[in-house]
């Protein structure tokens, strides 16, 4: 059956003006472009390309059926042309203030931010009027009219029904008129059979609008071989810029491109919608999370810890965003990336702290530190910890295990062992803690023994000791989750190895001034024998001389326990020496050369008590009494 002359007239007509526009036919249609011109034009196109494509359908014979083909094919070539232009012509590069933590919009850009409650795909919609059936996914794409402005103006970025977080800010990347376009354009494409060169289309042009957005953020493509091959301090800058910068890259840049995707492609076809979208960012989030999965199967190291914590808590807190960003099954491999990388970062957290146990306890080094001073692994170690408790929150979700003591090394006979069960109310991350001390502390004793000087073993695990009850007691996390019967357990230790350092090194001292052997029994002379007491005064200063000559040099660096070390010393000194020097200076004072024995006064030894652990030499001899 023949189609109704009225019918035919309209065909023709929409072929010229196709034709028209033909781009390979004619100069002037290449120079030109439709979207640039006024909006009858484009309107006209528009109707031209619509009415071909209905004689498509109605067509009876091979002839009317070839001719309306080809006048499509020539719509499609020139529209695929429009809708590029247009995409570029309206791409335009982000404001880097914009590129910031999107809890604070810039108020010279429009952010759409909607409920958090989740809803599923078939309730995301864009309010559109009813009436305005251009949009309906059932309707025909090709009617008598086109779209009409003033009702699609109606629709704001702000109704958007995209759930986001709180977090999610959506940028309007593109004028809404120039949506209007894209999306009349999108339309006929799609129902002509080109949805796979439309996307590609919009796909290559925004991608290359999200990369420059990545180059604008440091984000820089780099392979997970790249990465590393990295030494760790370029690591650790690039992982803090990683974590802004994904940040920004979910919540506003991904966010926004899923937006346009939606206003855009929404309702054209089966996923049409999610196809754009996955074809935009596909690239850059894979850039994006390869970084992230590099670092979770770095090799392990204790230094790594932290960075690799801040890499997980901003992934942790980023997951709710992920979800919904890339809700789509098209995005799948995306989400399951994302939640498999998180899950390396925590048993790369694990096995982290397990490697730095037995590196506490096996640390090597044999040569004692000078001056029985505090050991650089116990500062490390207590630096560490301390800033272990600062991510306690994370890390008692993480460590669910309880540490392997004892056990553990049990081929090692001279290791240490706890007894987990005086701990039962303690988390598996608080054990962790009290057995990296425990270790430490057996670590340190083996390190004393290398002191030829008994006096200077003990200085230094009293030294030791003493640094990491201070660490414990300055954190209060730390505090806590050691407990205080550990911390008197460790006050403990630390009084012992102070009360062991003043035995060995003063009893031998102050045994110079006792009386006993000094006296002589039955003589009718003062009952003491001078030859005996000038030497217990010799012996005396020989030894004083040798203690504050060496231990002048040894150094307590805390200047609250050196002063009470002094103190201590002088409490135990000054009042012996006094009174010996009282009971018997007369009977070295009345022969000859007094000197010679008595070659300091109270006050000197006083003041020699104040070079004591400075660590530096003094004068080879005390400053002598004025004469």
């Amino acid at each position: 059956m023949e189609p109704p002359e009225n019918d035919a007239v309209a065909y023709e007509s929409a072929e010229k003006i196709i034709l028209r526009w033909d781009s390979s036919a004619s100069e002037d249609a290449r120079e030109r472009l439709i979207f640039d011109g006024d909006r009858h034009e484009i309107d006209e196109y528009l109707q031209a390309v619509d009415e071909i494509q209905r004689s498509m359908e109605l067509a009876t014979i091979s002839d009317e059926a070839n001719n309306a083909n080809s006048a499509i094919q020539i719509a499609m070539a020139r529209l695929e042309d429009e809708f590029r232009n247009i995409l570029i012509a309206q791409t335009s590069p982000i404001e880097a203030e914009t590129l910031i933590d999107p809890g604070t919009p810039s108020s010279s850009l429009h952010y759409s931010t909607v409920s958090s409650s989740r809803t599923s795909s078939s309730e995301i919609h864009l309010n559109l009027p009813e009436e305005e059936d251009e949009f309906n996914e059932n309707s025909s794409p090709h009617g008598s009219e086109t779209p009409r402005r003033k009702e699609f103006d109606h629709q704001e970025s702000g109704n958007s029904s995209y759930r986001s977080t709180n977090s999610i800010r959506e940028i309007d990347l593109i004028p809404l008129e120039a949506i209007f376009d894209l999306r009349s354009i999108a339309e006929r494409m799609i129902a002509a059979g080109y949805l796979r060169e439309c996307i590609q289309v919009f796909g290559s042009v925004r991608k290359s609008a999200v990369e420059a957005s990545f180059r604008k953020l440091g984000i820089e493509k780099l392979s997970i071989g790249d990465i590393r091959r990295l030494e760790w301090e370029s690591l650790e800058t690039k992982i803090r810029r990683w974590i802004r910068a994904a940040k920004v890259c979910i919540r506003i840049l991904f966010a926004s491109e899923k937006k346009l995707c939606g206003l855009i492609f929404e309702g054209l076809g089966t996923a049409a919608e999610d196809a754009c979208f996955i074809e935009t960012i596909k690239g850059p989030a894979v850039q994006l999370f390869n970084f992230a999965e590099a670092i979770s199967v770095s090799r392990r190291s204790p230094e790594k810890l932290f960075k690799i914590l801040d890499l997980h808590d901003a992934l942790s807190e980023l997951l709710p965003d992920i979800e919904i960003v890339f809700e789509s099954k098209t995005c799948d491999s995306i989400r399951v990336q994302a939640v498999e990388i998180l899950s390396r970062l925590a048993e790369a957290a694990r096995g982290i702290l397990s490697e730095f146990e037995n590196a506490v306890l096996r640390e090597p080094s044999q040569v004692p530190v000078p001056g029985g001073t505090i050991h650089p692994l116990t500062r490390y170690v207590m630096n560490y910890i301390s800033l272990i408790s600062d991510y306690k929150q994370t890390l008692i979700e993480l460590i669910v295990s309880k540490p392997s003591t004892g056990s553990r090394y049990s081929g090692d006979p001279n290791t240490p062992d706890m007894d987990l069960t005086e701990f039962e109310e303690k988390t598996p991350l608080a054990l962790h803690l009290i057995w990296i001390i425990v270790i430490l502390q057996f670590n340190l004793d083996g390190k004393s023994k290398h002191y030829k000087d008994a006096s200077l073993s003990h200085l230094f695990m009293m030294n030791n000791v003493h640094y990491i009850v201070q660490k414990i007691k300055g954190s209060p996390e730390l505090r806590e989750m050691i407990g205080d019967d550990s911390l008197k357990k460790l006050t403990g230790k630390f009084r012992i190895a102070a009360t062991s350092y003043q035995r060995s090194t003063w009893v031998r001292v102050l045994y110079c001034l006792r009386d006993e052997g000094l006296h002589v029994s039955g003589s009718f002379s003062s009952g003491v024998s001078r030859s005996a007491l000038r030497e217990r005064f010799k012996t005396f200063n020989a030894m004083f001389e040798e203690v504050h000559r060496t231990q002048a040099t040894w150094l307590v660096p805390d200047i609250q326990l050196r002063e009470e070390l002094r103190i201590s010393m002088s409490e135990r000194l000054i009042p012996a020496y006094r009174s010996f020097l009282g009971r018997f200076r007369i009977h070295i004072e009345s022969g000859r050369h007094p000197e010679n024995y008595i070659k300091y006064s109270v006050e000197d030894l006083e003041n020699a008590v104040l070079d004591f652990f400075e660590g530096h030499p003094v004068s080879q001899h005390l400053r002598r009494r004025s004469q």
